[in-house]
């Protein structure tokens, strides 16, 4: 007997955004599904709206967004939030926002205070993660940006591991649609 492709989980699924509150809809989503512990890492281009959608993570959970700013400078922000898109029981969300864009490579996380930042339970939203590809945890979800024109920019969402396939599901289960990539 064999399975059809639907009843196969995806790996990776691609989302159009066209606007901000498209951004903020699916930031939203992204936030009620992520786990307890979650490492996500975002690649673009300079501009394509990562620390963007970071903001838009932090709002959902109830951080001010405009205490949310580029790490670039100070490579790592944390923030912590009461989390109010889990209905059952609120909880404390330590966010966790680096860019490593100033990085050279792995060696240079110990520098930076990486492993105290990241020892707590929090959720890790890493940008430039490709600098240090050789040390990101094999348990995460990739997230790539694409511009496609001043506001519009695709998403595409990548599982690295089964733990994060149920996050992808829900991105394309919640009621109110985002237009999926071809």
């Amino acid at each position: 007997m064999t399975s059809s492709p639907e009843a196969q989980p995806a790996t990776t699924i691609s989302l159009k955004i066209s606007s901000l509150d498209a951004l903020s809809l699916l930031a939203g989503r992204l936030a009620s599904a992520l786990p307890e512990h979650a490492f996500v890492s975002l690649s673009g281009d300079l501009g394509a709206g990562k620390t963007t959608f970071v903001k838009a993570v932090a709002a959902a959970i109830g951080i001010d967004a405009c205490e949310v700013i580029s790490p670039t400078f100070g490579l790592i922000h944390i923030h912590i939030a009461t989390d109010v898109t889990r209905s059952a029981s609120p909880q404390s969300i330590r966010l966790v926002h680096a860019d490593l864009y100033r990085l050279t490579g792995p060696g240079d996380l110990h520098e930076i205070g990486w492993e105290e930042a990241i020892a707590a339970p929090c959720w890790v939203f890493l940008e430039w993660g490709s600098r240090v590809a050789a040390a990101l945890p094999a348990a995460r979800l990739d997230i790539t940006i694409e511009i496609d024109s001043m506001t519009a920019r695709t998403f595409t969402f990548t599982s690295c591991q089964f733990h994060c396939l149920a996050v992808l599901d829900q991105l394309l289960e919640s009621p109110v649609e985002l237009p999926r990539s071809p």
